[in-house]
């Protein structure tokens, strides 16, 4: 595993997400099944994203897979806020690869330390949100909202922002595992492996940045 090998697949899987977003955000403007390909390109994403979280020597299979049908549900999604706010995908990109440059400088030059508490205080916070995240879904089968993940006043619009700092700070431990595969020379299948999980948190970041940003256009 060397870092620039992880780089290297990390922008094949940039690259299939584009491709395959491009084909869903096309559907949905010309009136095809755009909702079809988002439902699936979850559904099928979230199964191969559980493939290979748990099977990491399959990476170099699951993760182009993974970013292909995932996306398919960005595109969609992504289309769906553009016609709503004019230009917000556009702002969440910058806002996603601007958030990406600084954190990766940061972390090069020391700034951010990926040190054991850090590391403990990110997947813990992470870990709070996700079981969020399925409660609200639960709730949601009852037709309950969460109000503060919904809601566009000041409390919903803070809780994004708390969301999308813990997405950003994933980075760092992203940054953090491909320097140390690196350093300790782990076997080549984990530059797929390595690259899946950054792409798994630049995705995560760029929903919650786009679902800001909708607060605030709401607001």
């Amino acid at each position: 595993m060397t870092i620039q090998g992880t780089v290297n697949k990390s922008f094949i899987l940039i690259g299939l997400i584009i491709f395959s977003a491009s084909i869903s955000w096309s559907q949905y403007v010309n009136g095809g099944p755009a909702m079809l390909l988002m439902i699936g390109g979850a559904i099928s994403g979230l199964i191969l994203g559980l493939i290979t979280a748990f099977k990491p020597t399959w990476a170099a299979y699951t993760a182009p897979l993974y970013a292909f049908c995932e996306g398919l549900f960005l595109g969609g999604i992504s289309a769906m806020f553009e016609t709503m706010y004019n230009g917000i995908v556009l702002q969440a990109v910058m806002l996603t690869v601007g958030t990406f440059i600084a954190l990766l400088m940061a972390y090069r030059s020391g700034l951010i330390k990926a040190t054991e508490n850090f590391k403990l205080g990110v997947v813990a916070a992470t870990g709070a949100i996700g079981l969020f995240y399925l409660v609200s879904m639960g709730l949601s089968l009852f037709h309950i909202q969460m109000p503060l993940l919904h809601d566009n006043g000041w409390m919903g619009i803070g809780l994004s922002l708390v969301i999308v700092v813990v997405a950003a700070l994933n980075l760092v431990l992203d940054f953090d595992f491909i320097e140390k595969g690196a350093e300790n020379q782990a076997p080549k299948y984990m530059e797929w492996y390595a690259a899946f999980g950054l792409i798994v948190t630049l995705v995560w970041l760029y929903i919650e940045i786009l679902r800001l940003l909708a607060k605030l256009n709401k607001k």
